[in-house]
């Protein structure tokens, strides 16, 4: 796998933020070289953030994104002001453009605030510093830069990438669970909603991570696994299946096999686990009117028999014997107040960076809302749940605890 074909998700997410007209997106061509985003001296041309995914020496591959100015006026401004806010929530590192002959203000502090209550790492770079007449002196998080000349950009891209290997995330999908030439079998339904012509991202992703762990893969179908199985010349260390088969492949796969989900895996790998296994004991509590947060991290057409807005709450209502109210919520859009609600049942979050997924998880925490995801919550309600943490003791754990 070359360096541009590191999915988005994988990739640090360096924005840049600032007032408008502080010369946020001409420091972005100017470090990208690339007109990536449309610069003009007319306050607030850049009207909604602008992503690049691309590979920027000394870095390798990352996501670039302009933002539009914090001090954008009127109501459309609010709004473009409450999504420069959501990109925050995914942002590993952060640029505050400031212009030089300003100096900084009280929104550019508010920011900095927020940089350092995220423990977001931030470079505050002084812009247009070819029209300055005179400089302060700045400590190691700054620096001065001018676009038109080029001064301070390349160290400006210094500075990144010494944040950038910091924001690669060093775990395993599942290789650590495996020795080499240990064989995993793959549960993957392909049903109404499962993309055509190929196979959704966490299946590739651990696919990719089984290959280079030097083991080998099975993948079948949920009917087609207890087959499988008798087929195969040795047992598998691991099946992972797709969280809405758990209930069946559970059944078809001997106890002395570790089982889990793709969910699970990427929760683990996003470091959200602990607190998402605990959240799965407060699905025993709900009662009717309760209310519940489902929410997707990506964007796609709802099918029938969809299980965000159709198979969990039909699993909840079954198991819990109420009818809870339920809120959906896709792709990035995500309440950034959660107070209310009675519990966050989250998808996997393969399309969410990490920095994202543990935001939405902080969010949930600091309501004192419990959360967990659709693996954990289905193998929960199917009785499940311990059989499917056995490759993770320290986990179980939480369990008893």
């Amino acid at each position: 796998m070359s360096l541009n074909e590191v999915v988005s998700a994988e990739r640090p997410h360096i924005a840049f933020f600032g007032l408008r007209n502080a010369g946020k997106s001409s420091l972005v061509n100017a470090v990208t070289g690339q007109q990536l985003a449309v610069v003009s001296d007319v306050k607030g041309t850049t009207t909604d953030p602008v992503k690049k995914a691309m590979e920027l020496l000394p870095m390798g591959p990352v996501v670039i994104i302009d933002t539009p100015g914090l001090d954008d006026e009127g109501e459309l401004g609010e709004l473009r002001v409450q999504k420069t806010r959501e990109i925050l929530a995914k942002t590993d590192i952060a640029v505050l453009v400031v212009d030089g002959a300003q100096g900084l203000g009280r929104q550019d502090r508010e920011l900095l605030a927020l940089f350092q209550e995220r423990e977001i790492p931030h470079v505050v770079a002084y812009s247009k510093a070819d029209l300055l007449a005179g400089r302060l002196e700045l400590d190691g998080s700054s620096i001065y830069v001018s676009a038109h000349t080029g001064e301070g950009i390349a160290q400006l891209k210094d500075k990144l990438a010494a944040f950038t290997g910091k924001a690669v995330n060093p775990r395993k999908i599942v290789a650590d669970l495996l020795e080499p030439g240990d064989l995993a079998v793959l549960v993957t339904p392909i049903d109404a909603a499962a993309p055509k012509g190929r196979m959704i991202l966490p299946q590739q992703q651990t696919m990719r991570d089984i290959l280079d762990a030097h083991c080998a893969f099975v993948t079948c179908q949920t009917e087609e696994l207890a087959q499988t199985l008798k087929l195969l010349a040795v047992k598998p260390k691991i099946v992972i299946t797709d969280s809405q088969a758990f209930g069946r492949v559970a059944e078809a796969t001997p106890p002395d096999v570790l089982l889990t989900s793709f969910s699970i895996l990427f929760a683990r790998y996003k470091g959200s686990l602990p607190t998402l296994v605990q959240g799965a004991a407060q699905l025993a509590k709900l009662k009717d009117g309760d209310r519940v947060l489902i929410s997707e991290g990506c964007t796609h057409h709802r099918q029938c028999g969809d299980i965000g807005t159709v198979k969990l709450p039909g699993w909840i209502e079954n198991y819990t014997q109420s009818k809870p109210s339920y809120t959906f919520t896709s792709g990035g859009e995500f309440p950034e107040n959660l107070e209310g609600y009675r519990l966050v049942v989250h998808c996997g979050g393969c399309m969410l960076n990490e920095a994202e997924m543990k935001s939405r998880v902080g969010r949930a925490k600091k309501a004192g809302v419990p959360i967990v995801n659709y693996g954990i919550a289905i193998a929960q309600m199917h009785g499940i749940l311990q059989r499917s943490l056995e490759a993770f003791p320290e986990i179980l754990r939480l369990l008893d605890a």
